[in-house]
């Protein structure tokens, strides 16, 4: 048990200082540069995940789709979960295992990329997505905890965070999908502002 929240903190800057690795700087260049390469080409970006991780998704699409720090186009970021219709009518007539498969086989294009976030790395609907989106040909970017779980040997990218904790996970993945949406919006923006005739209003 944790005596105070400045040993809760101490905790989790101890987890954040473990992401500090070569390696780990070496694949957030890879899933940034899968994920702004599919949203320049205008290919969607499908992001999925349970619970915490569902409101994550969600938070990752709406930095990408409206706006993180600069003024751009919008970008084709989709958090599957986001549907409730879709969500609870295919999980009742079929199975909730499929419920992002089939997402995946309704909005992904070939060079798109499938963005999964599971602190387990296990989550049977996180897998079953991952395994249509390599039959689609697109590219796959898991955020998970430490090993990656079923999902390791299904990512083109894996961002593993040092911990088996999923509280600890899931504040690291903040930190971590923050800094992808900063790189992914600078790399997109000038691409896709020279092809934008009408002025973006300010929010």
């Amino acid at each position: 048990m944790l005596a105070s929240y400045s040993s809760y903190a101490e905790e989790g800057i101890d987890i954040l200082k473990r992401t500090k690795t070569s390696d780990l700087d070496r694949r957030m260049a890879q899933a940034i540069g899968h994920v702004a390469s599919a949203l320049t080409a205008r290919l969607p970006v499908l992001i999925c995940g349970n619970g915490g991780s569902a409101s994550d998704a969600m938070h990752i699409a709406g930095e990408l789709a409206s706006r993180f720090l600069i003024e751009r186009p919008g970008l084709k970021a989709i958090a599957l979960g986001a549907n409730v219709a879709t969500l609870t009518a295919w999980s009742n007539d079929y199975a909730y295992e499929t419920v992002y498969a089939r997402q995946v086989e309704a909005y992904g294009e070939p060079g798109g990329v499938v963005w999964g976030l599971s602190t387990s790395g296990n989550s049977k609907n996180v897998v079953a997505a991952f395994e249509r989106a390599k039959a689609m040909k697109m590219t796959t970017v898991a955020m998970t905890g430490e090993g990656g779980g079923k999902l390791a040997a299904l990512a083109d990218v894996l961002l593993d965070v040092p911990s088996r904790s999923t509280p600890r996970i899931q504040e690291v993945h903040i930190s971590m999908y923050h800094y992808i949406c900063q790189r992914v919006e600078e790399r997109c923006a000038a691409a896709l502002l020279a092809g934008v005739g009408e002025q973006i209003p300010s929010r």
